[in-house]
């Protein structure tokens, strides 16, 4: 009897059948998760809504020590990588950004309902490279306004979404590095 409880009646062995959870576990897979890609997007698309209506682009507003509201258009990916290249990026950009969310979807479906950090890291990626190909195919451009620095140093601008992607990311290096399979 798998995973099934045994109890004795009367000197006889009966089967107990398992928690209705029991036996959808083993069959769930980690596609559950997709609510906290949905809850990214949700944040991402709010905040940059409120940034739209609220800043002037390239204006800072401070907001903390070595913190500023900053709105900025990233036509490029990562650290505007490309963001100069005359506008056929956007749509190499939103190519990847659709197979790779794919790509993950699927890993997440396959994972199983057990492997929660693994499907919580895959989550926040697949949320954040949502959030982003939102704006690229409504705005020709990604919404960033989230402005760091030191002194007169900033880090390039950025968003929840591209939070998300790193935090996920990381996730993900930190589960290979603890040398157990990710699913």
């Amino acid at each position: 009897m798998s995973r099934a409880q045994r109890r004795r009646k009367g000197g006889q062995a009966r089967e107990v059948p398992a928690r209705r959870d029991d036996r959808a576990g083993s069959e769930r897979s980690a596609l559950r998760w997709l609510w906290l890609s949905a809850f990214v997007v949700l944040a991402d698309q709010a905040t940059k809504l409120a940034a739209l209506e609220t800043l002037v682009p390239h204006r800072p507003v401070p907001f903390l020590p070595s913190f500023n509201l900053m709105l900025t258009f990233n036509y490029g990916a990562a650290f505007s990588l490309l963001g100069d290249a005359g506008g056929w990026q956007r749509w190499l950009f939103v190519a990847i950004a659709i197979g790779v969310s794919g790509a993950l979807v699927v890993w997440l479906a396959r994972l199983p309902a057990s492997a929660r950090f693994t499907a919580v890291a895959l989550a926040l990626v697949i949320g954040g490279a949502i959030g982003n190909l939102w704006d690229r195919l409504a705005r020709g451009a990604v919404v960033d306004f989230i402005d760091l620095y030191y002194g007169t140093w900033h880090w390039p601008a950025f968003n929840v979404a591209d939070m998300a992607i790193c935090v996920g990311a990381g996730m993900l290096v930190l589960e290979s590095l603890r040398g157990e399979p990710a699913g």
